[in-house]
């Protein structure tokens, strides 16, 4: 049985909603910027009105594209950084393999253990990863124990490594340095579930063959 279009009964034509969502999402726009953008292919809409979009179609689009992400190799990059969502600080949780492929992101209100072991749980849930053969981490002391944690329980294999050294997660500065200038004013706006969707949709763009 074919799922049904998420735009049906609505006023704009879903083609052209899910364009605008997907620029706002994809490069450094604001709603602002969406509407204008908007308006110069013909289409009347208020940047409140993309605003409106991107808060209800974030989560749908997020499942949508998720099983499209590319699959990842056995190389694990981790660390964690320091954002503000609606002038809210939270801890971003990043991973990525050793060629830059993005394994998973996870906001967080909380910086300790659990939430270590919880991201750690997210990405080896994810559909497109693999098993780690060595997760490559910086010196937050959480990691360790969230890692003995998924070894004990049988989650993790005993034969993946955890290397603590904070220069050989070079290549995920460098992706995450790449994707926050795409980002832009989109980064940081409109919700966490929103700002979890920015950080979904990467350099793939998985989206547009996902709806059509």
């Amino acid at each position: 049985m074919d799922t049904p279009s998420p735009f049906k009964w609505r006023h704009f034509e879903g083609e052209m909603t899910l364009l605008c969502v997907r620029w706002y999402l994809r490069y450094a726009l604001s709603y602002r910027d969406v509407e204008e953008l908007a308006r110069e292919r013909g289409l009347s809409v208020d940047h409140t009105t993309v605003f409106r979009w991107v808060q209800r179609d974030a989560p749908e689009v997020e499942k949508r594209c998720r099983p499209h992400l590319k699959a990842t190799n056995d190389s694990y990059h981790v660390d964690e950084t320091y954002i503000k969502i609606n002038k809210q600080s939270h801890s971003l949780y990043r991973a990525v393999d050793s060629t830059g492929t993005t394994l998973d992101f996870m906001l967080s209100t909380s910086r300790d253990a659990d939430a270590a072991e919880r991201f750690f749980r997210k990405v080896l849930g994810a559909s497109h990863t693999t098993l780690p053969r060595v997760m490559t981490v910086d010196k937050y002391a959480a990691y360790p124990l969230a890692f003995d944690a998924l070894q004990h329980d049988g989650t993790l294999p005993e034969s993946c490594q955890l290397r603590q050294c904070k220069y050989l997660n070079n290549v995920i500065e460098i992706v995450f340095t790449q994707m926050t200038k795409t980002r832009g004013p989109a980064a940081g706006m409109g919700g966490k579930g929103v700002a979890d969707l920015n950080l979904t949709i990467g350099h793939e763009d998985p989206v547009n063959q996902e709806f059509h």
